[in-house]
């Protein structure tokens, strides 16, 4: 595990899973043979070493009669299985009412399918392991429960063209992409705008980032490029993120423009 808090929470969990299992009489492969995993795993989940999945959670639960206590651990787990940096960053997207992005490469990840976001992780080097995977592309769909919170925040996005045309996870991973973006983009509180390639004034030639407004009003820039992640808070760099995202947004296709033209590489894809 990669940070404090989320060690705490798999300890705490594995010593209830423990604690009931020893009130059972049941040695640690008994236990496994009995909800269906191995004694290691069972050992390696008391030691809080690995993180327990729903279903070995709502078995244990059931072995042990533990009357729903175990099963009840079920959220503290999946927010802890999550890498610190994205639950850092999914508490940001929570208190923002506003939030701006500038993508450059791929689809940005709240606007993701979880077929898209997978062939991402798996093209990473050096390789995830596949439980890496999962974890990291549950982790990434989590975040999209931004578009349901109450209320609505406006989100709006740049998205290059060449990130439409690129075929990642392949042609029909692509288009099952294309199709979500359409769908997002007819959300209310929700604005889609494409760079095109042939776009001769472009502000974000820096790079891509984003823009968060915060409840209280301060607005915070975020930056990701290969191994490092940072958040901006410096009021000077983050005006200047401002007006570049401000220059981005007027120099790319309006909303209705951009439909047009992911529909138009949708149907060259079909």
């Amino acid at each position: 595990m990669e940070d404090e808090e989320a060690e705490a929470v798999l300890r705490a969990v594995g010593r209830q899973i423990r604690a009931w299992r020893e009130a059972a009489g049941m040695t640690q492969p008994e236990f496994g043979a009995a909800i269906g995993y191995s004694g290691e795993m069972v050992a390696s989940v008391e030691r809080g070493r690995r993180v327990p999945k729903p279903d070995l959670l709502d078995k244990a639960d059931e072995v042990t009669r533990a009357g729903g206590k175990l099963s009840a651990m079920k959220v503290d787990v999946e927010k802890a299985r999550y890498p610190k940096n994205v639950r850092d960053l999914k508490k940001l997207e929570d208190e923002s009412v506003e939030m701006g992005a500038y993508t450059a490469l791929h689809i940005h990840g709240l606007l993701q399918t979880p077929a898209y976001a997978q062939a991402l992780y798996e093209m990473r080097r050096p390789a995830y392991t596949e439980e890496d995977i999962d974890r990291l592309v549950a982790a990434r769909m989590a975040r999209k429960s931004v578009f349901e919170r109450m209320p609505r925040p406006l989100l709006t996005f740049v998205q290059e063209e060449a990130a439409l045309r690129r075929p990642l996870g392949g042609r029909a991973v692509l288009r099952q992409q294309l199709e979500h973006l359409l769908e997002m983009s007819k959300l209310r509180h929700v604005s889609i705008q494409v760079m095109p390639m042939n776009c001769q004034e472009h502000a974000g030639m820096a790079g891509q980032f984003r823009l968060l407004r915060l409840k209280e009003g301060n607005v915070v820039g975020h930056l990701e490029v290969q191994l490092h992640s940072r958040l901006v808070s410096d009021p000077q760099e983050v005006q200047i993120l401002e007006m570049r995202y401000g220059m981005i947004r007027a120099q790319a296709l309006s909303p209705v423009e951009s439909q047009a033209l992911i529909e138009k590489v949708l149907g060259e894809e079909t």
